[in-house]
């Protein structure tokens, strides 16, 4: 895959540019421990600090053999040292592989076994799963711990950064087609997979984050999911780092976030549609007001009209939730805030139009071509579709990666070759644009449950995120999701249901008559065959908040046998 030639700076001089006009600003804010009274201790540290402690690892990094190029896996948790050394990685040339702890162990052994890495960075914990699983055994070269305890196969931050230069690093140059980072997908709709960032590519994801949502230095960031928080100090803001399990943010404790609005002027708020329903619940319970946020990012899954009313409830007038579109291969996409979506979209959604996730952003190209399960090898082969017609999302632009890590035809699906040397990036959505330039999410495109003449009288493409809308609404439901199970040489398609709250066999049986009732109201519904109730959806670990709709369809595939 062609990649541009422009030789783009590193993303670390984003914090040196900081460390020079607001040294003295907080760059991160995390907690470290409890004192006696049982309230949040925090460690801190200014731009200049930051600028300097990452320095001081970049030469650590280098005594104990780190070069340019290596692959580094870093699994510390969200702290002084998550920043400090990541940025330290990045001057000095180094690859980070950022893998999600939370997707489970089978996932991370995969993903270590796919990018085959050359160093590994973690706290103890990580290191003993490293050691009791075998993590890495056949190509770890550098081993370092952040822990206190010795390893019998590790070097000790610690020790070494006692015998390191202090001086300023020299940041490396990349060359233009240099790896910056490697950072794995969810594997929520399939394998974890390694997206290639290049330098260029978070220098625009930057730039468009700060236009998009008017980003100002010295604002205060609330930091819920630890990739995310990387831009922070990148954008001049300071990371506030909550008391809470970041890889379970669907179980969140609100109070813990509660502590942190209390002790910080929280201007800015990233999280999970998961843990924004267990702040939004726990602030309408105690009548919290969350005054000084001047907005709330969500992404990860989509966020209900329903979660943005209550959010909104404990928000200035004037504050939005905005719900930027966009994938861990190309991030930001297109962007929508609460207002337009609470006064406008709201209503087509519920009535099965999609969810509309706004304009897309200026500089990127994006295009509905018609849906094909193939690779295609040339851009001139995809058809593209008119105003209002559900295809396959594409992007082309400077934030969008180019290719998976040591994955060719994972690259080939998922890429469509330009012929200006460019590429399109397939989301892996379908969706449409509306005749003002607004783009409406429908779905994943392998959740889409197709039907033939012989399954259902006529063919035809039932999308997930339409037929689930108008059964969302019932006051007992919690959440829907379609799927296509095959009984009897015939592909069914079937809505798996999860309640509110448990039910009776006896309140089942009424909620599905019900539903039965709102199915006649829709006419893209009318090819649900069933109703099928579920104790509690799996999820994916990252927002938990993605179904897994896979496992889900072979659920229903044994319920019907």
């Amino acid at each position: 895959m062609t990649v541009p030639q422009l030789q783009p700076a590193n993303i670390a001089l984003t914090l040196s540019q900081q460390a020079r006009q607001q040294p003295d600003q907080l760059a991160v804010i995390c907690p470290q421990g409890r004192d006696l009274y049982g309230h949040v201790r925090y460690l801190q540290l200014s731009y200049r600090q930051l600028e300097r402690e990452s320095d001081q690892r970049a030469w650590a990094l280098q005594r104990l053999g780190l070069r340019p190029g290596m692959r580094t896996v870093l699994m510390v948790p969200p702290g002084l040292d998550f920043f400090s050394l990541t940025f330290a990685l990045f001057k000095l040339g180094a690859v980070p592989v950022l893998i999600d702890p939370g997707m489970g162990l089978r996932n991370i052994r995969n993903c270590l076994q796919q990018v085959q890495p050359e160093a590994f960075i973690g706290c103890g914990k990580a290191h003993a799963a490293r050691l009791l699983l075998g993590w890495g055994k056949n190509s770890l070269r550098h081993r370092l711990t952040t822990g206190s305890i010795p390893l019998p196969d590790s070097a000790r931050l610690c020790d070494l950064l006692t015998i390191t230069a202090s001086e300023p690093w020299p940041c490396h140059q990349p060359a233009a087609d240099a790896v910056a980072a490697i950072l794995f997908t969810s594997g929520s709709t399939g394998p974890p997979k390694g997206a290639v960032y290049r330098h260029s590519q978070f220098n625009a994801q930057i730039a468009a984050l700060k236009q998009l949502y008017n980003i100002q230095p010295g604002e205060q960031d609330l930091c819920t999911f630890p990739l995310f928080a990387l831009f922070a100090p990148a954008l001049g803001m300071t990371a506030i780092v909550p008391d809470m399990d970041a890889s379970r943010p669907g179980q969140v404790n609100a109070q813990r976030l509660f502590e942190a609005f209390d002790d910080f002027r929280i201007d800015n708020l990233f999280g999970s549609p998961a843990l924004l329903r267990r702040l939004a619940d726990a602030g309408r319970h105690q009548g919290r007001q969350l005054g000084s946020l001047k907005r709330i990012i969500s992404a990860g899954a989509p966020v209900p009209a329903s979660l943005l009313e209550d959010l909104s409830s404990l928000l200035k007038p004037e504050t939005q939730i905005f719900t930027p579109y966009g994938a861990t291969e190309a991030l930001p996409v297109a962007s929508i805030g609460s207002h337009e979506i609470l006064a406008d979209t709201r209503i087509l959604t519920d009535a099965g139009r999609g969810i509309c996730v706004g304009r897309p952003l200026a500089g990127l190209q994006l295009a509905i071509i018609a849906i094909d399960d193939a690779p295609l090898r040339d851009w001139r082969q995809a058809r593209q579709l008119p105003v209002g017609q559900i295809g396959e999302i594409c992007v082309r632009g400077l934030q969008v990666t180019d290719s998976y890590w040591q994955l060719p035809d994972a690259t080939a699906a998922a890429k469509i070759p330009c012929a200006d040397g460019g590429f399109y990036h397939r989301m892996g959505d379908v969706g449409y644009l509306d005749e003002s330039g607004r783009l409406w999410f429908c779905g994943r495109k392998n959740h889409r449950v197709e039907l033939t003449a012989a399954d259902a009288g006529q063919p035809q493409t039932l999308f997930s995120i339409p037929c689930e809308a108008p059964f969302n609404r019932h006051p007992a439901v919690a959440r829907t999701a379609l799927v296509g199970c095959r009984q009897q040489g015939r592909q069914r398609a079937l809505l798996c249901i999860e309640t509110r709250l448990p039910t009776t066999a006896l309140a089942r049986e009424q909620i599905a008559a019900e539903l039965r009732q709102i199915q006649q109201q829709h006419r893209h519904c009318q090819a649900i065959s069933g109703f099928l109730f579920h104790p509690g959806f799996p999820v994916d670990v990252r927002h938990n908040a993605k179904i897994f709709r896979e496992k889900l369809a072979l659920w229903a595939t044994r319920q019907l046998s």
